[in-house]
């Protein structure tokens, strides 16, 4: 059987785990430069904290985990019978792997609020798994990092994370990401001046497709969920919204007259634009999307999503949003949070179609000692080990090479692997150093072969 591995996952090559390093390294400086404190937390929780959390959509994507040993053995007969699914689902599997970090993290504030400083800036890079169709950028296990900030009902936090976004981009030399904001309070005034507020969550899921499935498919989704006509003609505008940001959101102001919640929305975004353009953003542009909604119910406050650069076919690569009322699903109310995710994958494969990553220096030894004399195997291996105690990368090769052709074979692995220098004999505690890139070539003692290598 030919060996594979899962569909919508993937193997990573010494460079591309570096690759991976240098994104994350640049996330993790700026996280902590804004104050925030790493966390980590299971790859599994129990089912029971992830479902009913993402809506319907991201329900039927989280990945569920079987009960150990005989799990059809408590199983109800009828429902096996019947093949019910659904129901059966909750008498076999009681885990399930984590579909993001955010509602991980709600219930470790919750589990530990008695020893959390508020507000709690906290931050985490780990793995999330969907069970999505696979396709470009979008795969089944995927790393997220995250920041978010619980404790604070400031909308100078908004303001930080599109900073901290800038930051992050800036920083890895991608420039012309956009930064999409919007506000759910928007949303949810727009579902109430055209009559539809019982069909927040369809009105909104609808909307946020329309650049993937265009006017015409957004508004077959709406009326395929009893969303009527004359409550779509209301919202047309929206499908073609444009001028700067200030503009947009008079627009919005007028059409949200009679409502309180929308005015609020408007009112909060225009705090966070007039702050951005006073403050400004090295790479990013800031823009105002009255589409965005991202599909998950905990959003109250502000949307966010991270556009790539135009030139590049990709999803978005990064998001996030105000949710005010995430904690009270675990039992603890009146705690507001604030939070975005940087799209690890996502973000991976935009700088590597544009030609960003810079060559990376994959882990390797300051010096290896080759074996070409087994007698003198115990001395090299006494100066490694001194070597190593002076902090110098040092390495010995393990395999004899007594013929021409098994030495040829440890020059080769020299050269393939860049080594800088290089022991090819030890005589009376002297050694021949081999400078690879001047050729040049000493002999010396072991105090004078760490003086060369430091």
């Amino acid at each position: 059987m030919k060996p594979s591995i899962p569909k919508g996952t993937r193997d990573f090559s010494p460079t591309e785990v570096a690759n991976r390093t240098y994104i994350m390294d640049a996330i993790k400086t700026a996280f902590e430069t804004f104050g925030f404190q790493p966390i980590e937390t299971p790859s599994f929780e129990n089912s029971n904290t992830l479902m009913g959390k993402y809506g319907e959509e991201g329900d039927r994507l989280i990945f569920k985990i079987l009960n150990s040993g005989d799990y059809l053995a408590k199983a109800n007969e009828k429902l096996l019978s019947e093949k019910d699914s659904l129901k059966l689902t909750t008498q076999i599997s009681e885990k399930a792997l984590r579909y993001d970090l955010t509602v991980p993290f709600a219930r470790y504030v919750v589990q530990h609020q008695n020893d959390i400083t508020f507000p709690f800036k906290r931050y985490q890079v780990q793995p999330v798994w969907r069970a999505d169709r696979p396709q470009k950028g979008r795969f089944r296990e995927f790393f997220q990092c995250d920041a978010d900030v619980v404790g604070s009902k400031s909308l100078w936090q908004e303001v930080e994370f599109i900073q901290l976004y800038d930051t992050v981009f800036t920083k890895l030399g991608l420039v012309g990401t956009t930064i999409k904001i919007n506000n759910r309070k928007i949303l949810s005034g727009i579902a109430e001046v055209i009559g539809a507020q019982d069909k927040l969550i369809d009105f909104t899921v609808a909307l946020d497709k329309l650049d993937k499935i265009g006017k015409e498919g957004v508004v077959k989704e709406m009326l395929s969920k009893g969303i009527t006509e004359d409550a779509i003609e209301k919202v047309q505008p929206l499908f073609d919204f444009t001028g700067s940001n200030l503009e947009k959101l008079a627009s919005l102001e007028r059409m949200l007259s009679t409502s309180e919640e929308g005015r609020n929305g408007v009112k909060e975004l225009l705090f966070v634009i007039n702050s951005i353009d006073e403050l400004g953003l090295e790479t990013a542009a800031l823009e105002v999307d009255v589409t965005l909604a991202r599909g998950l119910n905990y959003y109250t406050g502000a949307i966010f999503e991270v556009a790539a650069p135009k030139e590049v076919q990709m999803g978005s690569v990064g998001g996030g949003g105000r949710y005010d009322d995430l904690t009270g699903i675990f039992g603890l109310k009146d705690v507001s949070g604030v939070g975005i995710s940087f799209g690890l994958d996502r973000i991976y494969l935009v700088l590597e179609e544009l030609g960003l990553f810079k060559k990376v220096d994959l882990p390797k030894p300051k010096v290896i000692f080759l074996n070409f004399d087994a007698t003198t195997d115990v001395v090299k291996m006494k100066a490694i080990k001194y070597l190593r105690e002076q902090a110098i990368k040092s390495e010995f090769y393990p395999d004899l090479g007594e013929s021409n052709k098994q030495q040829k074979r440890q020059w080769k692995y020299v050269s393939s692997r860049e080594i800088e220098f290089v022991v090819s004999k030890v005589e009376n505690n002297f050694f021949t150093l081999k400078n690879m890139n001047s050729g040049e070539q000493v002999n010396c003692s072991l105090t004078e072969l760490v003086e060369i290598l430091k």
